[in-house]
């Protein structure tokens, strides 16, 4: 074992017998990050009850809360931190019956993550309980493919279960009497069910590389149907109310032989099929422009509302909400402004939609924050639903009430049900009673320009130690689709962030955590920009910009400036080592890209035939870390799951090599089976104890 590697692993292990009784600030790693976290908050159509996933300390489960008090109660009862995620959590119309999926999707090489690494392995599994038992019970355990079981569907008769396992569509009966079977086994890639309203059909999407049809198939039946089939790639099948229509969203087929480098414009338009005839009309077309390009968030905010289709558009730079009749004609602007909607959830009745939005007019820091409101399908004023000093998502509807996830600056996430007098909290008696919200900084606003005009936005965390000087450290996001906010995040990757930054803030460091261009919520201009990741890496100029900032805030250490990401994050932690080793001093490099030459093989449809593809090679070399590794003089910390299936562990392998070939400071801490986001409490407790001791030595 070199040197680097071994002290780190001693050091590791003195930190971790010492975490409980940290001496150098107010509260512990595990304190800040021992909160339980929810996700898949879903309403049943039918009743008057709502559920959603905890992962508490890596041990997760599903709850339930009814109206009209919403009295929180556990439903599973999975024990310890076992590295076994629940996700596609569904809820049957008539709230009696949950069905989740539990385990992860596979690993190219099939394999279900494993991080305990345990001898008999794993399986990713769908199963079904009935909420006033708990007790779960298995509906299949057949591989749910690279993406896993993230679209399981309950038919609306309370029956049958159906999910995708990439090659075939899986149905089972909720009760769980006869195993799950293949629905059919036919060419390419399925996912996307959806069941008509009469639960004796699906419809899917069939993924045939170049070109996808959107498919029906009646449920016995010994043939499935197309409809409208082209060349082009069509996706999200929507059904209509009286099972009559299918909306779904088509895009040209990938043409062969086209250059690389140049950036295209993805247009898109929105069909309406007669689920009869099997016949389709085009309603609507975006325009031809970059910003008139299939949106992000098109998956979430694609609905069939009565007369109306409801959609996403970024043709005015904002991800924006418009309906179109399904007979066709100009679509009506549903929201307006400097803005961008998020989250979007259809009323039962299809009359009113209410979403997420950082909507900022009548306080500027909720740029950087999240509220509710509601408008009408068929247009009018929008209403704000939440607002304040607080961060809402996801939200549930249930008649005329509410309930949504939210968090704040100092609390973590939570449940909660909206009231006339604000937001009252689910399930607060499984908060931590140790939990230090009282000892955590609010993080501070900040707007500054980039070394090539754009306005950047960050969070800046100062501590409360009152010190004069201290050391400081710039935080980079991943996605890089993504946004960190002024409170507690709504990703969980995100949310153990947030609670890292507050760490370090106790810990006396300066924490600036920086919304690089890239990022969402801020337009498609600022989303989608000129000569960014692998076409030249623009984006690093927002980082150094933050490290300028940093060195105009008085009680910052100008020699002790560090940096540390994931992912995204990770890469452009690496950029600033290698290009900037004579403004960042050290560096913790979670998972990051560090060559992105490597991916284009695999993002190119046909290589040999791009006019352009060993120019774009280059540049894409070029655009990377490993490209400066002559100017790297900075140590770095790198840290990485070796069954990471989101950024091949093969780019930190090659980095590592390289590095101590330099000469450079490496060291390294490997999760052997975890994958890229951790799925292990105690191993994003190991590497975040290994950072923060890693940064003391280097940066104290």
């Amino acid at each position: 074992m070199p040197r680097m590697r071994l002290r780190l692993f001693f050091l590791l292990a003195f930190a971790l017998i010492a975490s409980s009784f940290s001496l150098s600030s107010g509260f512990t790693i595990e304190q800040v990050m021992s909160s339980p976290f929810p996700t898949e908050l879903v309403a049943a159509r039918d009743a008057q009850r709502v559920a959603w996933v905890f992962d508490l300390r890596g041990e997760r489960n599903v709850w339930v809360a009814d109206a009209p008090d919403f009295r929180a109660r556990q439903v599973t009862h999975y024990h310890g931190d076992d590295g076994m995620p629940i996700a596609a959590l569904a809820i049957s119309n008539d709230g009696r019956t949950i069905v989740f999926a539990r385990g992860t999707e596979l690993n190219p090489t099939g394999n279900v993550a494993n991080p305990q690494s345990l001898t008999a392995g794993t399986k990713q599994q769908v199963f079904a309980a009935d909420v006033n038992k708990g007790e779960p019970r298995l509906l299949g355990d057949m591989g749910c493919g690279d993406e896993g079981c993230e679209d399981i569907q309950i038919s609306p008769d309370n029956r049958w279960v159906a999910w995708s396992t990439k090659s075939s569509i899986m149905i089972a009966p909720i009760d769980g009497k006869q195993p799950a079977k293949k629905l059919n086994e036919i060419r390419g890639e399925l996912s996307e069910p959806r069941w008509a309203p009469n639960s004796k059909r699906l419809a899917f999407r069939v993924n045939r590389a170049d070109h996808a049809f959107i498919a029906i198939q009646e449920i016995g039946a010994s043939e499935v149907h197309y409809l409208a089939p082209s060349t082009s790639r069509d996706d999200l099948p929507r059904w209509s109310s009286d099972g009559k229509q299918v909306a779904f969203v088509r895009q040209p087929g990938k043409e062969a032989k086209l250059p690389i480098i140049p950036v295209r414009p993805a247009p898109w338009a929105i069909y309406v099929a007669d689920a009869a005839t099997l016949q389709a009309k085009e309603i609507w077309h975006s325009g031809d422009q970059l910003r008139d390009s299939l949106p992000h968030f098109i998956d979430t905010s694609f609905f069939f509302a009565g007369d109306r289709i409801v959609f996403v558009s970024t043709r005015d730079n904002r991800n924006h909400l418009y309906s179109v009749p399904t007979t066709g004609g100009e679509p009506t602007q549903l929201t307006k402004g400097e803005f961008d909607v998020e989250d979007v959830t259809l009323s039962k009745d299809n009359h009113s939609l209410v979403f997420s939005s950082n909507e900022f007019t009548f306080d500027s820091k909720d740029e950087d924050r999240r509220h509710l409101w509601k408008v009408a399908v068929a247009g009018g004023e929008p209403q704000q639903l939440s607002r304040g000093e607080t961060i809402e998502w996801a939200p549930a509807l249930i008649g005329d009430k509410i309930v949504c996830l939210g968090s704040t600056a100092t609390s973590p996430a939570m449940p909660y049900q909206l009231t006339a007098d604000g937001r009252k909290m689910i399930a607060t008696e499984v908060l931590p009673k140790d939990f230090p919200a009282d000892q955590l900084v609010v993080p501070q606003q900040v707007i500054f320009d980039s070394t090539d005009g754009f306005k950047i936005h960050g969070q800046l965390f100062v501590p409360k130690d009152g010190k004069t000087s201290h050391p400081a450290l710039i935080f980079t996001h991943g996605g890089p689709s993504r946004q960190m906010l002024l409170g507690f995040h709504y990703m969980d990757y995100y949310h153990n962030a947030y609670a890292m930054n507050q760490y370090l803030a106790s810990k006396g460091y300066v924490v600036l955590s920086v919304n690089y261009r890239l990022g969402i919520m801020y337009g498609y201009d600022f989303q989608h920009p000129a000569n960014t990741v692998w076409r030249g890496a623009a984006e690093y100029n927002d980082v150094v910009a933050g490290a300028h900032y940093l060195q105009s805030v008085p009680s910052v250490d100008k020699s002790k400036i560090g940096l540390w990401g994931g992912s995204y994050g990770g890469f452009l932690t690496a950029m600033g080592l290698a290009r900037n080793s004579d403004i960042f001093s050290a560096g913790v490099d979670f998972h990051g890209v560090h060559d992105w030459s490597a991916f284009l093989p695999d993002w190119v449809h046909d290589p040999a035939t791009s006019p352009d593809y060993k120019e774009a090679l280059k540049l894409a070399f070029s655009s990377s870390p490993e490209a400066s590794v002559g100017t790297w003089k900075s140590p770095v910390l790198l840290i990485q799951g070796d069954d990471d299936r989101n950024v091949p562990f093969s780019q930190t392998v090659d980095l590592s090599g390289k590095l101590e070939e330099h000469g450079t400071d490496v060291e390294e801490l490997i999760f052997p089976d975890e994958i890229h986001g951790f799925l292990m409490w105690k191993s994003w407790i190991k590497a975040y104890m290994a950072e923060a001791e890693y940064f003391d030595r280097k940066l104290k």
